[in-house]
């Protein structure tokens, strides 16, 4: 899954946090993120046409303004699929590589570009009792929501504690600020008790409002890529 980024970077700054190992779909129509993907496209080696996304602390995606304030630690994506239309956008999906830290933005040129620290993930020994714990208060959030509504999730939990640890930080219904935590955790245990103890906050809101969570949730595929 993860990948080491060039030095410097396109850009593609969202209203999203996303997390290595899931994969996005993402709607281009604005004139520096077409250029951004022409630029891509016109990389032979599909493994690397690479970008980086950091999500929009204020501000907005679009517009002469555009965003005011972005998070620094943001997600190395890959492009794996693009499909241009008629009116000049492109309909493309990447797939989150590793995490990155911007050091300097330029927005310049044809679009934005950063010189980035590639993050990685601290390794450490992960216990099994906190593997067990997170998929187990994952499956009871599961059964609560699905009791209230269709299920919104599909597949099964990965065994890999580095790959369920975003699995479930990119599936928990959770605000920007705390998603954002759970991208910035410095290992995978951190990530995973953060997770816990935010899926069991949801599941004691749900048991007092059982409409809960109104938070959509599993917008993005996950990819074990």
């Amino acid at each position: 899954m993860s990948a080491t980024p060039p030095e410097t970077l396109p850009m593609f700054p969202l209203s999203m946090v996303l997390f290595p190992g899931v994969s996005v779909p993402l709607n281009v129509f604005e004139d520096r993120y077409r250029a951004l993907v022409h630029h891509l496209l016109r990389i032979e080696d599909p493994a690397q046409r690479l970008f980086g996304s950091v999500a929009i602390r204020e501000g907005y995606e679009v517009g002469d303004h555009g965003s005011q304030s972005l998070y620094r630690v943001g997600c190395l994506l890959q492009l794996t699929e693009a499909e241009a239309r008629p009116d000049g956008g492109f309909d493309i999906v990447a797939v989150g590589r590793s995490r990155i830290r911007v050091e300097e933005l330029r927005t310049s040129g044809d679009f934005p570009v950063a010189r980035v620290t590639d993050l990685g993930d601290r390794s450490d020994r992960v216990p099994a009792e906190l593997v067990d714990r997170a998929r187990a208060t994952f499956t009871a959030y599961r059964a609560a929501v699905a009791a209230v509504r269709s299920d919104p999730f599909s597949g099964r939990l990965p065994q890999d504690p580095l790959f369920l640890s975003w699995t479930l930080a990119a599936l928990a219904p959770l605000p920007m600020a705390e998603r954002q935590s759970l991208l910035e955790a410095e290992d995978t245990s951190e990530r995973l008790i953060l997770v816990i103890d935010l899926l069991r906050q949801e599941l004691r809101a749900m048991n007092v409002i059982p409409s809960l969570p109104a938070t959509e949730v599993a917008r993005t595929r996950w990819s074990p890529n």
